[in-house]
């Protein structure tokens, strides 16, 4: 063999750079060489940033600050599938940073990473990527993104791949996204649900937990729901909740099961695969609280179910739930109240609830925990309801106080159900007065103010349950609960323009009350609403009534009819006709306006203009200023003997005269700065005083009304035959009165000529003050009459038995005294002609 001659290396051409090999331990140096066009250093430098990014948070924080996420993004697009791989694998980890991740919004790169889940790429890819997307997906805005990128689909698909770290990231990405309502919608279309029970039977318990996670939010829609029981999935979570094994998914298994009971088709398939039992026992027999609370949530759902509610009875479910108060957790003691609060739709229940159940609800209502409290107020609101018996038990067990306190919760739920709670134990009278002892009428006037119309209407209901009597009305008048009351009739919710009205109804019961509720435009309000077919409703116009009933001058000038209950009582003033929808001035207005040609104001007074006023007469006081004696007062006279101090009387009479002429004038010069008070009437008040004095004695009603009738006709003109009333001057007269007054109101007892519409008012205003029981009703052209109730006026009357009594108009005018019976043609010529 020959020697062996060394081979000379052959030397690298002149344009080709030697091979150099750097070992670099600075992070910053390795980001520089991410902008090199060389395959293999971008492979090994992401690869040694993937490293360092894994070492913890301070790292990628640093990546950051020296630029590394932008040219790695140009990386996600590298034709080099190492390359690409590992800029993958590096977002994969750094997106667990915040601050990258608003940095890839911004760069907007979700193209770049879904392209990532192709199928043609390798497995560790779409691990990354999928990870990657995971993390994103924790804020709204990477949702929104993604969703718009089409990144639901590959991740759907993702869920079928052999890697469970690739199914862990998918199912993870899902969940985040389907807490989005536009989401949940899209992956309906997509069909996830098969893809997602099949990740069930996963032997990697996280992939399960996520799974049941993401299956418990979507079962919040109707369709996802029968997709689930079209796919059996029932059967499935109904074996883990057979399987100790798998105790750890039990929580959530019964959270999806509690959605799936919300619909009719899916508890039925539950009841009959024995799911309720399951149910039950887990309620019963678990240690775990939220174990406990999915079970008493599932039970909740199912027990809207009649059938499921009598089969939980029969499982003295009652026990189990009020156990379940007691728990140390809140989640469990909500979840316990709202079953308690759906099961007492069934009486059987009800009844077990009042001993065991109640106290414990009571307790729970001095919560610090806002939810609890409205929880369990819930819970006795619906146990109260048409059931004394509870609304007992709840006041025995001390609740009062807490309910009230409870209408200053800042939730509004809670508030409901405790004004609720309150209005059911206030509907029972013995109940009633503690609950108002408590100060409700204060603490209802806040919820009366809220903005929620559930709040408003059950504020307004307990009113209406309350404030009735006078006490409570004074003491909710006093706190100003009334002009929120009344801002409620405008409401554009019927339920609560309905209560509302309830509540001025029972409110305007007394007249001081009514009088404020009517200052507050209650009155125009449901005139408004009682005009409108659609806003008005049985309680609107009970309310109106109730008002009216307290304004009896609106009443006359609206209705044109005041019932023998209608007491007219000083203030009273008859302005005429008024339309519906009208406003009628109030007396002040009136006094204080200019002259004019209307009709004369008639006013009912018999209270002096000043304080000291002589509202009721001595016997001194008997003789008519008019300076005219009438039969009544001559007799009058008889009775008293001799009269003493003439000089005295007619030096106050002069006096009460220019009192008379003095304050309408006053009053028409608008002097605002002193206390107005209405025009007297010294007239008025003789009349009063005569009247009380001669003709209250009598003891025959038909006699009264009699002399009554004539005695107003000889103050009012004396008889007029019909063929005389042309020629009577009664306008002439009232028109000197409105002159000599400078006012449009005329106390009644200044006129001394008067028509039908003055003769009748002065006897309805007259009778009232005797208790003599009259009506009083408009007719057309002037005309007016008074209407009295008498059984067998009339002498050919039978006798014997009992008879209803006939109605009969009193004649002022033609015949004074003379009765008409109503029907006859004679009553009708009075009324008509």
């Amino acid at each position: 063999m020959g020697k062996k001659i060394k081979k000379e290396v052959e030397p690298s051409p002149k344009d080709v750079f030697d091979p150099l090999t750097i070992e670099s331990k600075n992070a910053a140096t390795v980001v520089l060489m991410l902008n090199s066009p060389e395959e293999e250093i971008l492979a090994k430098a992401c690869e040694a940033i993937y490293k360092f990014a894994l070492k913890g948070e301070e790292n990628k924080a640093t990546l950051l600050e020296l630029g590394a996420v932008e040219p790695l993004t140009k990386l996600l697009i590298h034709e080099d599938k190492i390359v690409k791989r590992n800029a993958t694998m590096i977002f994969g980890i750094l997106t667990s940073n915040n601050d990258v991740k608003k940095l890839l919004r911004e760069l907007d790169v979700m193209d770049s990473v879904i392209a990532q889940l192709a199928p043609e790429e390798e497995v560790v890819t779409h691990e990354f990527a999928s990870l990657c997307l995971a993390n994103m997906s924790a804020e709204y805005t990477g949702k929104v993104q993604i969703c718009e990128h089409g990144g639901l689909e590959p991740l759907i698909r993702l869920l079928n791949s052999p890697d469970p770290d690739v199914q862990k990231n998918s199912i993870e990405s899902l969940y985040n996204l389907v807490q989005d309502f536009q989401c949940r919608i899209a992956l309906q279309e997509l069909n996830a649900i098969p893809s997602m029970l099949a990740l069930l039977k996963s032997d990697y318990p996280v992939i399960q937990l996520l799974t049941l996670k993401t299956l418990g939010v979507i079962t919040n829609d109707k369709e996802s729901l029968t997709m689930l029981r079209d796919n059996q999935g029932l059967d499935q979570l109904i074996k883990i909740l057979e399987s100790k094994e798998l105790n750890d998914l039990h929580t959530e298994a019964l959270s999806v099961i509690a959605n799936c009971l919300e619909d009719v088709d899916t508890r039925v398939l539950i009841q009959q695969t024995g799911g309720l039992q399951k149910l039950l026992s887990f309620a019963e027999s678990s240690t775990i609280p939220d174990i406990q609370k999915n079970a008493a949530k599932a039970i909740t759902k199912a027990a809207y179910d009649s059938e499921n509610r009598k089969f939980f009875h029969e499982q003295e479910v009652e026990k189990c739930l009020v156990t379940l108060l007691g728990s140390e957790s809140d989640g469990t003691k909500i979840a316990a109240s709202q079953a308690i609060s759906v099961m007492c739709e069934s009486s059987g229940s009800k009844r077990l609830f009042n001993n065991h159940g109640i106290p414990q609800l009571i307790q729970l209502l001095k919560s610090d925990n806002e939810e609890v409290r409205e929880a369990a107020a819930l819970a006795l609101a619906n146990l109260t309801t048409c059931n004394p018996a509870s609304a007992n038990a709840a006041a025995e067990a001390d609740g009062i106080d807490s309910l009230i306190n409870i209408l200053s919760s800042k939730r509004d739920g809670a508030i409901a159900n405790a004004a609720t709670v309150l209005t059911n134990m206030a509907l029972q009278e013995p109940l009633r007065g503690a609950v108002q002892s408590r100060g409700v009428m204060q603490a209802i006037v806040n919820p009366l103010r809220s903005a929620n119309t559930v709040v408003q209407s059950r504020a307004a209901l307990t009113v209406a349950a309350t404030a009735c009597d006078v006490e409570a009305r004074t003491e909710l008048r006093n706190a100003g609960g009334l002009e929120p009351v009344v801002e409620l009739l405008r409401s554009d919710n019927a339920e609560v323009r309905r209560h509302a009205s309830w509540a001025v109804a029972v409110c305007a019961n007394d007249e001081l009350t009514a009088t404020e509720l009517c200052r507050l435009g209650a009155l125009d309000i449901l005139e408004e609403i009682n005009l409108s077919v659609s806003r008005k409703n049985k309680f609107s116009e009970v309310a109106y009534n109730k008002l009216l009933n307290n304004n009896l001058s609106l009443k006359y000038s609206q209705t044109g009819y005041l019932s023998s209950s209608d007491i007219i009582c000083d203030g009273f003033y008859d302005y005429g006709r008024i339309n519906s929808g009208t406003k009628l001035l109030p007396l002040k207005e009136l006094c204080l306006q200019e002259l004019n040609h209307r009709r004369a104001v008639l006013l009912i007074n018999s209270k002096s203009s000043d304080i000291t006023g002589f509202g009721s007469p001595t016997e001194e006081k008997s003789e008519p200023t008019s300076g005219r004696n009438t039969v009544l007062s001559k007799s009058a006279t008889k009775e008293k003997g001799p009269r003493k101090g003439r000089g005295r009387r007619e030096e106050e009479k002069a006096k009460e005269e220019e009192e008379v002429l003095a304050v309408p004038k006053l009053t028409g010069e608008g002097t605002l700065d002193k206390e107005w008070y209405p025009p007297s009437d010294p007239d008025f008040c003789i009349y009063v005083y005569e009247v009380t004095k001669s003709i209250l004695p009598i003891t025959n009603i038909k006699e009264q009304i009699e002399v009554l009738a004539k005695y107003v006709a000889e103050k009012m003109g004396g008889k007029i035959a019909k063929e005389k009333m042309i020629s009577f001057g009664w306008e002439l007269h009232i028109s000197e009165l409105k002159f000599q007054l400078k006012s449009n109101v005329v106390p009644i007892g200044q006129i001394k000529k008067g028509i039908f519409y003055h003769r009748a008012l002065l006897f309805k205003a007259l009778a009232d003050r005797i208790g003599l029981s009259c009506s009083l009703v408009r007719g057309e052209y002037g005309r007016a009459w008074n209407e009295v109730k008498l059984v067998n006026v009339s002498p050919k009357a039978a006798t014997g038995g009992f008879s209803l009594p006939d109605v009969y108009i009193v004649d002022l005018m033609f015949h004074p005294g003379a009765l008409m019976k109503l029907g006859t043609k004679e009553a009708d010529l009075y009324r008509f002609l």
